[in-house]
């Protein structure tokens, strides 16, 4: 796969109007936009897409997009005037960009790029003070961290934490593949997940230049085989919830005085297809979502217990194929699903006394959409 040229050739990325004969859009002040990362190679998409949300009607109209190559992960900062993509490129010359989004113009500006330090980054996220980007690396089997200016543009690698070892797996675990990387909700801590070694990694945060001592990681074992993609927290902060990409599980931990005691696992996956994607649990920490993809598409549904945060399967939503991610809208009234290779978004509206979804028929059609994410503005 190939960086996009224009880095080299011209240093902005290309933005237009999601209306092709308006000069500039008239959008409402307070406003739900949803910004969506796809593969751009192979296929026709060209990078980031962005619409506004109605959380009535949940329909959605386009804005803007940005040429970008291959932008399968984003992350916004808190008053989304801040957007963070990979470019997931399989060499060591995948990168990481900055940008600028202005909602009064509908539009998205690079303001710089940096070198990602590894290949293949797949998961990027900004800390809670905005100051730090940390890119989890598939291919390179490490974490790059980058510091921000002011401006929120990045500043050049500063760290780069890698990671030895191997799974069971002979095919997909012989080496270290980090997959996600996720600040605690208290901000005390990095999380990240190797699904190559079946390790779950937690970093104490310092406010140091260099952030993360290597001396203080807590190394978490799951079992041999689970491959660990990505996990969310429970919005009350006691409870991690993990899926394994292989094994199909979904493994609750439970922080107890800073250890992490595994309460549970239960199957997402009941087809062993081993291609289990995405996890979120709904704002109102009630119930939890978990992706599947190669046979079987679909959305696992659970009820979270109130009182130990373990879950019972409430339910399955079959979605279109490779459903590798989906995003709650942030009053919870709607979940939308990723179908990479329907070359759509599913709208699903979410019942909150149940946990179950209904389709709601309305598509938002983009090519091989892989990453989505909500902000208000």
């Amino acid at each position: 796969m190939k960086f996009f040229t224009f880095l080299w050739m011209c240093p902005l990325i290309v933005a237009c109007s999601g209306k092709k004969n308006d000069t500039k859009q008239s959008i409402p002040e307070e406003s739900l936009y949803l910004f969506v990362g796809t593969y751009t190679s192979p296929g026709e998409s060209r990078g980031i897409y962005v619409y506004r949300f109605d959380e009535v009607t949940g329909t959605a109209d386009s804005v803007t997009m940005a040429e970008v190559s291959n932008p399968s992960f984003l992350t916004l900062n808190a008053d989304l005037t801040r957007i963070y993509a990979v470019s997931e490129n399989g060499t060591d010359d995948s990168y990481v960009h900055a940008l600028s989004f202005d909602s009064t113009e509908g539009r998205l500006t690079l303001l710089n790029s940096q070198k990602a330090g590894g290949s293949s980054p797949c998961y990027i996220e900004l800390d809670p003070m905005g100051q730090r980007v940390v890119t989890a690396n598939y291919g390179g089997g490490s974490i790059s961290v980058f510091p921000t200016h002011t401006d929120g543009s990045l500043r050049p690698l500063t760290q780069l934490l890698s990671f030895k070892g191997e799974g069971r797996d002979p095919e997909r675990q012989k080496q270290p593949h980090l997959h996600s990387v996720r600040f605690s909700p208290d901000g005390r801590y990095l999380f990240a997940s190797d699904l190559g070694t079946d390790h779950l990694y937690r970093y104490k945060i310092t406010p140091d230049s260099i952030p993360f001592d290597k001396n203080s990681v807590k190394v978490i074992q799951t079992l041999p085989g689970t491959g660990p993609r990505h996990f969310d927290f429970h919005p009350n902060g006691q409870y991690l919830y993990l899926l394994g990409e292989l094994s199909g599980q979904v493994v609750v931990y439970h922080d107890h005085k800073g250890a992490m005691e595994v309460k549970q696992g239960i199957v997402a996956d009941s087809m062993g297809a081993r291609g289990s994607a995405h996890i979120k649990i709904s704002p109102d920490g009630q119930f939890l979502y978990a992706s599947n993809r190669l046979q079987g598409d679909g959305i696992a549904i659970f009820s979270v217990s109130p009182t130990d945060g373990t879950l019972t399967k409430a339910g399955y939503q079959p979605t279109g194929k490779h459903p590798r991610h989906f995003a709650l809208t942030p009053d919870g009234r709607y979940l939308l699903v990723a179908c990479r290779d329907e070359h759509k978004i599913q709208v699903f509206r979410r019942n909150p006394e149940n946990g179950l979804l209904t389709d709601t028929r309305q598509d938002i059609l983009v090519h091989r959409p892989v990453c989505l994410r909500f902000g208000a503005r």
